[in-house]
């Protein structure tokens, strides 16, 4: 017959177990079962079962199968992207694509179109001196005779001249007889924003392009090419107190004040 003081004390490291295993997150599972021996004397039986390790296997096996599934993702991202390269063309538009298929190009505009704005206005200049003196007696007569366009005329002119004070690339040109009452102004970069060049030679007009977008692209790519040519060449900072022979163009905004854009420069 089964001991009571036996059976408690049986029930009690049972509880035990059963705390120490909730501790340890429930990885153990106690199971009791009691059966009846020969003599029909009841006979308590005592099972621990480790359930952890199956759940690790488990969930080992579950992260090894999610492992393999985003290498896979992976890879076939990888092969797109590779395709994708693969398949791409870079298309170097060329000047008679341009011409034949009526595509505007402001790159191949400038570095075509500039020689000649540059020979119209080296052909056209006058002395700055003579300029001046010109717009002070007759200045509509001037500016017929000398520039390009009535309202706001664009005038091709050259000077020699002492360069002086200068700030962000603007610089004040001191030349030998000018007025006293003009001041004359040299522009040498690195931004232009004029339209001047594009201006000079009164043969680009606005009705040769698609749109005004294109038309001003062309005065900008103008500008872009006298700078890679000319003015990014400038050592800037040594110019004041040089000499310097200048041809170039300014537009007319006020007789007193020319902002000249140079299209040949020499400092000496």
């Amino acid at each position: 017959m089964l001991d009571p003081d036996r059976a408690i004390d049986k029930n009690k490291r049972l509880a035990v177990d059963n705390q120490a295993t909730n501790e340890q997150f429930s990885s153990h599972i106690v199971i009791l079962s009691i059966t009846l021996g020969r003599d029909n004397t009841p006979v308590p039986t005592v099972c621990e079962v480790n359930i952890m390790s199956g759940v690790s296997a488990l969930a080992s096996q579950h992260s090894r199968r999610r492992a393999r599934r985003f290498t896979v993702i992976g890879i076939v991202i990888v092969a797109v992207f590779i395709a994708m390269a693969a398949d791409t063309k870079v298309v170097k538009i060329s000047e008679q694509q341009t011409e034949k298929e009526g595509i505007f190009s402001a790159e191949i505009y400038g570095d075509k179109t500039f020689p000649g704005v540059k020979s119209s206005i080296e052909s056209r200049a006058v002395d700055a001196t003579q300029l001046a003196e010109a717009l002070k007696t007759n200045q509509p007569e001037a500016v017929k005779k000398y520039g390009v366009g009535s309202t706001l005329p664009v005038i091709p002119v050259r000077f020699e001249g002492l360069v002086g004070e200068g700030k962000s690339g603007i610089y004040n040109i001191h030349v030998e007889g000018f007025p006293e009452d003009v001041k004359l102004r040299l522009q040498t970069g690195p931004v232009l924003t004029g339209t001047e060049l594009r201006d000079a030679t009164g043969e680009i007009h606005f009705g040769d392009f698609t749109n005004q977008i294109e038309y001003q692209n062309a005065g900008a790519a103008l500008n872009r090419t006298l700078k890679n040519t000319l003015l990014d060449k400038l050592d800037r900072e040594t110019l004041p107190g040089k000499n310097i022979t200048v041809v170039g163009v300014f537009r007319l905004l006020t007789p007193g004040n020319w902002l000249v854009v140079p299209v040949s420069l020499e400092a000496k």
